[in-house]
């Protein structure tokens, strides 16, 4: 009588399990890399090596100023940027500029700079400055903005969406909605 462990069928079959644990073990595993690797890129991995190639394009870009002239976003570059896109027609995006304000003026020393680019028309952004002015600067972004904000992450195109860029360009957060205190203040903190 043969015992069970040299039962050919039978180690076969514990070798089909073992086979298909294995499998089911590293296909887990590529998962959960492929999960972190996504993760990172979502939240713009402060570890990255390399400038992210849509904050490059967006520093070599020029906007219209409400006012006149020009926000050349190259004039930024090698400082903290908070960009943030919004637009007049935007409850939430209005709620978030006073705090978006002060945030800039408490920062800006320390080499923080917010930036507005409004995906909207040039009127409306000018008449809402007059009521509402802010101190940090504002592009005129127009509806190509709405395509910039999906080159730097924002999946959905809604508004506000904010956009962390760091000094070697490599965006550090982004967020889709309003921003809060608390949450800039965390952003500055990671920052230093």
């Amino acid at each position: 009588m043969t015992s069970s462990s040299s039962d050919p069928k039978q180690a076969s079959a514990q070798g089909l399990r073992r086979r298909g644990l294995l499998l089911t073990l590293g296909a887990g595993l590529v998962a959960a890399a492929a999960g972190v690797l996504i993760g990172r890129w979502r939240r713009g991995d402060a570890d990255a090596a390399e400038p992210t190639p849509a904050a490059q394009a967006l520093l070599r870009q020029r906007f219209d100023a409400p006012g006149g002239g020009q926000l050349d976003m190259a004039s930024l570059q090698g400082q903290w940027l908070v960009v943030n896109f919004w637009a007049t027609w935007c409850a939430p995006c209005v709620q978030e500029m006073p705090e978006l304000d002060r945030f800039h003026r408490e920062h800006s020393k320390r080499g923080v700079s917010v930036v507005g680019l409004a995906v909207d028309g040039p009127t409306p952004v000018r008449e809402f400055l007059r009521k509402l002015p802010v101190s940090f600067p504002i592009g005129l972004a127009g509806m190509e903005g709405t395509q910039l904000s999906r080159d730097l992450g924002n999946e959905q195109g809604g508004l506000p969406f904010t956009v962390v860029i760091d000094p070697r360009g490599v965006i550090r957060h982004r967020k889709l909605g309003e921003t809060s205190p608390a949450e800039l203040g965390g952003w500055v903190a990671d920052l230093a």
